[in-house]
């Protein structure tokens, strides 16, 4: 069965790389554009159907200044949450463009371990959109590295994928070398939110520090659970003289330590 997916799998990508050389009427006609999550027949590619869109919770203002959680009402500009008091993070300010929950975890998971790189246009849209503010003040974008081993399987980096669409689309800089995955970790399946944090702990490092002093940080991610990667990277960049560090991610689990599931198991 596994080969069989595969094979699908393969077979899709193949005809994706063809219909991207012939006229987009023609490629229409021979392989309609679907929505990204149900797969429905849609009127134009890399979007949702009218029905999932109404299902996927962006998250608008007012958001906590520093976590980026919505809050039920407006408190003014530069609101802080309960949250964010009781445990500060690393990084200065955090957006997400959607609520982490069953329909977001479906989009996310196609682009991190099914390779549907279609799903990243969407995905870098919604997230340009809610942190317009924060790429406008960004001097550079850097997303969240791999470890050589896991990038070397998975065969490439969703992070750097949706940074890379987000910086054409701005025209902001971007910086995927610099910062980097030094140690192995393990997989934080199972882990508790203290375990993640010493897990992640010292895995990041910054190359060349020249490259980041003074500078205004956003570090992009897809999805931000506990904050223990996001909190090792900021703390790696701010030691290497960033100025400040900003987080955008596309999903933002809201209910605290809500557990990341891929396929019936935590990570």
């Amino acid at each position: 069965m596994d080969e069989e997916v595969a094979e699908k799998e393969g077979r899709g990508q193949r005809l994706g790389r063809w219909l991207s050389g012939v006229p987009r009427w023609l490629a229409d006609v021979i392989a309609p554009p679907r929505c990204l999550s149900c797969g429905d027949e849609i009127l134009a590619p890399s979007a949702l159907c009218p029905v999932c869109w109404t299902k996927v919770n962006f998250i608008a203002e007012p958001v906590c200044a520093v976590l980026g959680l919505p809050l039920e009402f407006d408190q003014g500009e530069g609101a802080v949450s309960g949250a964010a008091i009781a445990s500060p993070p690393e990084w200065d300010q955090a957006r997400g463009a959607v609520v982490f929950d069953d329909h977001s975890r479906g989009l996310i998971h196609a682009l991190k371990y099914h390779d549907r790189m279609e799903v990243a246009g969407f995905m870098a849209q919604a997230m340009t959109r809610a942190g317009r503010k924060l790429i406008a003040e960004a001097d550079v974008l850097v997303p969240v590295p791999l470890h050589r081993w896991r990038l070397w399987r998975r065969r490439f980096n969703q992070s750097a994928l949706l940074a890379r669409t987000i910086a054409a689309a701005t025209g902001r800089a971007i910086d995927v070398m610099t910062l980097c995955r030094v140690k192995r970790t393990r997989s934080q399946v199972g882990l508790t939110q203290a375990e993640r944090a010493a897990n992640v702990a010292r895995a990041f490092a910054v190359t060349d520090a020249a490259a980041f002093r003074d500078r205004r940080v956003l570090l992009i991610d897809d999805v931000l659970t506990t904050g223990a990667p996001a909190n090792a990277c900021a703390r790696a960049l701010k030691k290497a003289g960033a100025a400040r560090v900003d987080v955008l991610v596309f999903g933002l689990v809201v209910t605290p330590r809500r557990p990341h599931i891929i396929e019936g198991k935590e990570t």
